[in-house]
């Protein structure tokens, strides 16, 4: 199935392919994206207007809370006078005893002027002979049949209740702490009822940006930041009847005809009997209009920019079809053999750089014959100097004069002294000149060049005395890598004539080998006269000069000759020179773990 549908797809034109691609690469996409996005933001918005509302009811239930812990402690402190004991329970013979122990009294002056949280302050208890003031009040059997009348006697010690009640003194409605206050040494009691002050429970809820209000037990709405709201109940303004009940803390209803979410948190003051809720409501087309607003101007930009897109695709498509058309007509024709083509290059882009290799390919194509050439004619001029340097290490000798001089040292040697040195040193000659003559049979080890060091090493010991003195510094693990032969020697034998022949007191020769990360780094160093820079540069000059300036011996040049041809030029030789200092050379020679001799 899936390979017919490849092929049919295959079939369709260019212009088509751009298209549909477009539309179930690009179009589908951003529309499935489009929709998700715009229910997360939403859904996101919900969410923030979910958090601060809670946000919002944990600060109005906590300055809420300050606020009646106010009343409470007042309460408290009333209720413990022993002057409002002696008041309320003393039996009066006359209206002025009456008046002067209410003058007496200032205890509930004192907490009103103290704390502005108190609106008013009034104590109902039984005693016939005093007189109803608005803070000492007789209460009626009205009152007396009230069920926070009631319930005010039901509970002992600091207990409190709160009511939404009217106060008789304005005819205005109050949240009223009321509690009951003892009088054991009459054997008596009374209610306490506090009015909070409205104006500064009003002020609190105002602060909040949602619709919030204070509810009592009954479903009453206590207080408001909505004018108009307070005295009224839930089911006045449409809320689900589970928020009276109770039933959960998050609700999502209409309120007044508009979707809405409502935030019910339960508040239970300071050793109250009763609670109280806190009411957030917020509508939630108000909340998402500008999510709502932004989504509808999303999906039009998404909109009108595929359309264009559709019409900008329509329009590449048939300009890249010509382009690729005509590509495929000058291919067509270098296939028939037809080369002396050149395609004309309309652009940069991609198909521009199609032409652009095209051309260059025909080029390419034209050039390769001679390009082959050329490589056939550098390959044997490569192999041609690669035998011409074998057999120029194959005919090449020691030095004569070093052969000569040795010889004389020998006879001088035996003719003096006519000690067992002498059959050493011949032994040593003979070792040297074997392994010379060897040469010719490819690579070495690095143990056998070594060992022809030695071997030469010992022989102009013998010559030079204490004159001369070398160290081999040699890392055993390399003793057995392949190394092209008389590649060591001849720099050992340029540090021994050129730089300490001319040195009229002792010099040194040193050896050193060793691995310097994937390289095996070769270095022949003496302290012999050094080599001036003009030298140093003409020297430096002539190795890389690849016609051939010399026929004798195997020289600097040879050795720098070969490390280049088998390793590259990164390998050939080195020099550090500082005349009356000395000269150090070096090389390296990748390191094959692998191959070995």
């Amino acid at each position: 199935m899936f390979r017919l549908m490849s092929q049919a797809f295959n079939n369709v034109k260019l212009r088509t392919k751009l298209i549909v691609s477009f539309v179930a690469v690009v179009f589908l996409p951003v529309l499935i994206v489009g929709i998700f996005l715009t229910r997360e933001l939403r859904a996101m918005t919900l969410d923030n207007a979910i958090d601060q509302t809670y946000t919002n009811v944990q600060r109005v239930k906590a300055r809420t809370a300050e606020l009646m812990n106010v009343l409470y402690d007042s309460a408290y402190r009333i209720a413990n006078n022993e002057k409002l004991e002696s008041v309320t329970n003393r039996r009066y013979d006359s209206t002025y005893e009456v008046v002067k122990a209410y003058r007496e009294f200032t205890g509930f002056n004192e907490e009103r002027r103290l704390y502005g949280e108190i609106d008013n302050i009034r104590l109902y208890v039984e005693n016939s002979t005093l007189l109803n003031n608005w803070e000492f009040i007789q209460p009626s059997e009205e009152i007396q049949r009230t069920d926070w009348y009631m319930n005010a006697f039901r509970y002992f010690g600091n207990t409190v209740n709160w009511y939404y009640l009217k106060d008789e003194r304005d005819n205005r409605d109050y949240l009223s702490l009321v509690r009951k206050v003892a009088f054991p040494d009459y054997a008596s009691s009374g209610v306490l009822v506090l009015n909070v002050n409205m104006t500064m429970l009003t002020s609190i809820l105002n602060q909040e940006s949602f619709e919030t209000m204070i509810v009592d037990g009954s479903g009453t709405i206590v207080a408001a930041n909505r004018l108009g709201l307070a005295g009224r109940t839930l089911s006045d303004i449409d809320l689900d009847p589970e928020i009276m009940t109770g039933k959960g803390n998050r609700f999502e209803t209409d309120v007044e005809g508009a979707a809405s979410r409502v935030f019910v948190e339960p508040f239970v003051p300071e050793s109250s009997a009763n609670a109280l809720r806190i009411v957030s409501v917020f509508s939630i087309g108000n909340i998402v209009k500008d999510a709502d607003r932004i989504n509808q101007l999303a999906l039009t930009v998404i909109t009108a920019s595929l359309l264009i897109a559709v019409v900008l695709v329509f329009g590449v498509s048939t300009i890249l079809s010509k382009r690729m058309l005509r590509l495929s007509k000058h291919i067509t024709k270098v296939a028939t053999g037809n080369l002396d083509i050149s395609m004309h290059i309309d652009g940069k882009d991609e198909i521009g750089q199609l032409s652009r290799q095209f051309n260059a390919m025909v080029s390419s194509i034209n050039g390769l014959v001679a390009e082959v050439q050329e490589t056939n004619r550098q390959k044997s001029l490569l192999e041609s100097k690669q035998s011409e340097i074998r057999l120029k290490m194959m005919a090449s000798q020691m030095n004569p004069h070093f052969l000569y001089n040795a010889l004389e040292s020998i006879r001088m040697k035996a003719h003096l002294k006519g000690e067992k040195d002498i059959a050493q040193v011949v032994r040593l000659l003979g070792k040297l000149m074997r392994k010379n003559l060897e040469v010719g049979q490819g690579r070495t080890s690095l143990a056998d060049e070594i060992d022809i060091v030695r071997c030469y090493l010992d022989i102009q010991k013998f010559r030079y005395e204490d004159r001369l003195t070398y160290e081999l510094l040699v890392d055993p693990s390399l003793t057995r890598m392949p190394i092209p032969p008389l590649i060591i020697q001849p720099l050992v034998e340029n540090a021994v004539i050129h730089g300490l022949e001319n040195k009229l007191d002792s010099g040194k020769v040193e050896v050193r080998v060793a691995r310097a990360g994937g390289v095996m780094a070769v270095e022949v160093g003496d302290d012999g006269v050094g080599i001036s820079p003009d030298k140093l540069s003409e020297l430096k000059r002539k190795l890389s000069d690849t016609e051939d300036s010399e026929n004798h011996r195997i020289g600097l040049k040879n050795v720098h000759m070969r490390l280049v041809l088998s390793y590259g030029p990164e390998h050939g030789l080195r020099f550090d020179s500082e005349p009356g200092v000395g000269t150090r050379i070096s090389f390296t020679i990748p390191i094959k773990e692998d191959v070995y001799v």
